[in-house]
């Protein structure tokens, strides 16, 4: 280990390091909001508190299994983070740093550790100064600010417990304090919603100069109110709702979409997402092109070594399963090391090293077969408008991508679908606009 002239820590790289993105779920909230799916609920202070103590444990049970990687990006999502103590928060980033290597590669045999993207979600209902100082103190350099529109009518209809001015006054907040990448998430298609509207909402959060914005069309998803509001049988709740925009208004939406963003100076460089250049969000592009990630907390997620694995345990059974953990390493001899497991011939860690013996846990797990590998690297690969590489295709799977996809792509191209320019092969505006029938098409029998 030594310091460059800038003072930035720099780590010699072993051979075979390879990048792993860290996500950590946060599942609590002060309200669930009538459209939202995630796992999230309201929680009483001490279960926030077991909750963190049980992460805590599940993060130091990483200790000494992924000596093979180096981490570029950690995300804090939910959930509301912002909802929790700020001190929940900074704990978890000083475990975060003591198990795991972060920082960014620079060359072949080093890498910056202090250029590592850490993003936390916020609330605008529920941040302030004083979590927003904590966070950069703890070395969180990226907020995503959860805003979804411009319109108090449209917020409060939503279920959203803040208002247009708490989340202007806390942006405003975030850069005084320093903070050069802000993300702003904004939703489009709400029931009521005009073009107008929208536009207004766009222009409005534009002006606003943020580095990232994420505009998602709502999906009415089932087992929320919404659906029962929308797809249901509950006339008698829907009373007095607005009408969802129609699949005209819709799609018009979508495409004043990236033309008034482009006028701002942002990019489209995913279905959903614009960044001024330089700042995509690096950790979920990490997910469409197939970089490595761990996910820890309750519902977590994972890919590691193209074996999928998440957590599905109930809140007390993760809870439960941590705190034996904790009891078990505290019991343990003098000396034992329950962490160092045996790596594979490549010296990388196996999925059963990064697997802790979390006894109680309950992981759905799925060893993924070339198939799904190479399903996932097309439709993952093509949400990115620059699309996929057909070299890149044949360097992973040692076959080229047309004998397995020739007729889907001649297909999707003679339908405008698809632009299929030598190497590359990527969505048309037209493509995009019905995306997951594209995407569907790369599904193997």
């Amino acid at each position: 280990m030594y310091g460059d002239m800038a003072g930035n820590i720099i780590i010699k790289r072993e051979p075979g390091l390879s990048r792993l993105g860290l996500y950590i779920h946060i599942p609590f909230c002060v309200k669930k909001c009538g459209y939202c799916d995630f796992l999230s609920a309201p929680a009483d202070e001490d279960t926030i508190r077991i909750y963190f103590d049980a992460l805590l444990a599940e993060i130091g049970s990483y200790d000494g299994r992924t000596e093979g990687y180096y981490v570029p990006t950690i995300y804090i999502g939910g959930g509301t983070p912002s909802a929790v103590s700020p001190d929940y928060i900074c704990e978890v980033m000083k475990a975060v740093r003591r198990v795991f290597r972060t920082g960014i590669n620079i060359t072949d045999d080093s890498y910056d550790a202090g250029d590592v993207e850490i993003t936390v979600e916020a609330n605008p209902g529920t941040v302030n100064g004083e979590k927003l100082a904590l966070y950069k103190e703890a070395g969180i350099n990226r907020i995503s600010f959860g805003l979804q529109s411009v319109h108090d009518h449209e917020l409060k209809l939503l279920g959203r417990i803040h208002t247009y001015k708490q989340f202007e006054e806390n942006y405003r907040l975030a850069r005084s304090l320093g903070y050069g990448n802000i993300n702003i998430d904004l939703i489009s298609a709400l029931p009521g919603q005009t073009i107008n509207s929208w536009e207004e909402t766009l222009r409005i959060t534009a002006g606003l100069s943020p580095e990232h914005i994420s505009a998602y069309s709502l999906i009415i998803e089932e087992g929320t109110p919404f659906y029962d509001i929308y797809k249901g049988n509950a006339s008698e709740i829907s009373y007095g709702y607005p009408d969802l925009p129609d699949e005209d208004t819709d799609r018009a939406i979508y495409a004043i979409t990236k033309d008034i963003l482009n006028e701002y100076g942002y990019h489209q460089y995913e279905i959903s997402n614009y960044s001024r250049p330089g700042y995509i969000c690096r950790h979920n592009a990490s997910y469409w092109t197939g970089i490595q990630y761990l996910g820890m907390g309750l519902g977590a997620s994972s890919l590691i070594e193209n074996t999928r694995f998440n957590n599905t345990a109930s809140l007390s059974e993760y809870i439960g399963a941590c705190k034996e953990y904790c009891k078990n390493v505290k019991n343990a001899p003098s000396g034992q090391n329950y962490h160092s497991l045996p790596g594979t011939d490549k010296g990388m860690p196996d999925i059963n090293c990064l697997l802790p013996d979390l006894t109680g846990i309950r992981r759905n797990v799925e060893h993924l077969q070339v198939k799904q590998q190479m399903e996932e690297f097309m439709f993952l690969g093509l949400r990115m408008t620059k699309g996929i590489s057909r070299d890149a295709f044949l360097k992973r799977f040692n076959i080229h991508a047309d004998e397995i996809y020739g007729e889907v792509l001649r297909k999707l191209e003679s339908g405008g679908l698809i632009l299929n320019d030598g190497d590359n092969i990527r969505l048309t505006g037209y493509g995009t606009d019905i995306s997951n029938y594209v995407l569907a098409e790369f599904m193997l029998n």
